[in-house]
């Protein structure tokens, strides 16, 4: 394998030249700011914990700051970019900066949320820059499409890297925590400066770390039916689940059942519980009687919406 040129990687003139000939301007509306420090590049890849093996998926690459750092180490990588403009543009700045790797990767031009499968063999690792107004059903869509992914390393916006990290009892745990917990071990791995991307951002990042649970999740309910359950407990989250819960179970009283059955409290609140929890509450719903729980359900929706946000 030959080893590429020291200055393959993209710096701040590289990126805004870049930009500038395709004439990109970076879009609020899909979350872009494009890294412009070598350093940061490699400091995700060191920290993704990217092997010569790996097959790696990148999702918004942008102009290739991070994708040209993750050739420089991984077997092979896998770009899905959204943007027409972009998605052109790589493969021509890949074979450019780095010509002895080129053929070890592959473009996917798509909405990462609609990507089912992947060209080449199946990835396992997810590294990214998230676009931060889609970063969590991204990660979560990612995970659950491609279950050979067993590292991931996302930068995301600081509170999201909080809220993906966050533990039961924690202010900020909530439906991307326990969701994200369902697949992997999530821990926050990094704080990441506004200074190192173009446009600087008004809010800072982090990087969160999730690596794949060797043993899925003991349990007879399905992931949509715990999904269920985590949604409604967090949809009402400052009610007891006893009444978060009742449009799910049917009645409050079907709830109290489900969650005595389960061995949690009818009194707690979602923020307390952890995955496995929910996933016992799943199991013990009873077949509620279909026009109760249409009618719980319509409440709930109409008193989620009348609240003031």
């Amino acid at each position: 394998m030959s080893s590429p040129t020291p200055d393959a990687l993209l710096g701040p003139a590289d990126v805004r030249e870049l930009a500038a000939a395709l004439g990109v301007r970076p879009t609020k509306q899909r979350g872009q700011n494009f890294v412009i420090d070598a350093n940061t590049v490699r400091r995700i890849v060191r920290t993704a914990d990217v092997r010569p093996d790996d097959v790696v998926v990148e999702v918004g690459p942008g102009l290739g700051s991070l994708t040209l750092a993750l050739l420089e180490v991984a077997d092979r990588v896998t770009a899905v970019e959204i943007d027409d403009v972009l998605a052109a543009a790589l493969p021509a700045t890949i074979a450019a900066r780095m010509p002895a790797r080129a053929d070890r990767f592959a473009l996917v031009h798509s909405d990462a949320m609609h990507v089912a499968e992947l060209p080449g063999p199946a990835p396992t690792a997810l590294v990214a820059n998230l676009p931060y107004n889609v970063a969590v059903p991204v990660l979560l869509h990612m995970l659950d499409m491609f279950p050979t992914i067993e590292r991931t390393l996302v930068m995301v916006q600081a509170e999201v890297a909080d809220r993906l990290a966050a533990g039961p009892g924690s202010k900020v745990y909530g439906v991307p925590s326990v969701k994200a917990n369902w697949y992997a071990e999530v821990k926050r791995a990094g704080a990441i400066g506004r200074n190192v991307f173009w446009p600087a951002p008004n809010v800072d990042s982090g990087l969160v770390s999730l690596v794949r649970r060797t043993e899925p999740i003991k349990t007879t309910a399905t992931k949509a039916e715990v999904f269920a359950v985590v949604d409604a407990a967090f949809a009402q989250r400052r009610k007891t689940l006893r009444a978060a819960l009742a449009g799910w179970a049917g009645s409050a009283a079907a709830a109290e059942a489900a969650l005595v059955a389960a061995g949690v409290s009818p009194q707690a609140r979602g923020e307390a519980l952890t995955v496995e929890e929910f996933a016992a509450i799943a199991e013990n719903r009873a077949d509620p009687d279909p026009v109760d729980t249409a009618q719980h359900a319509q409440h709930a929706q109409h008193t989620e919406e009348s609240r003031p946000s």
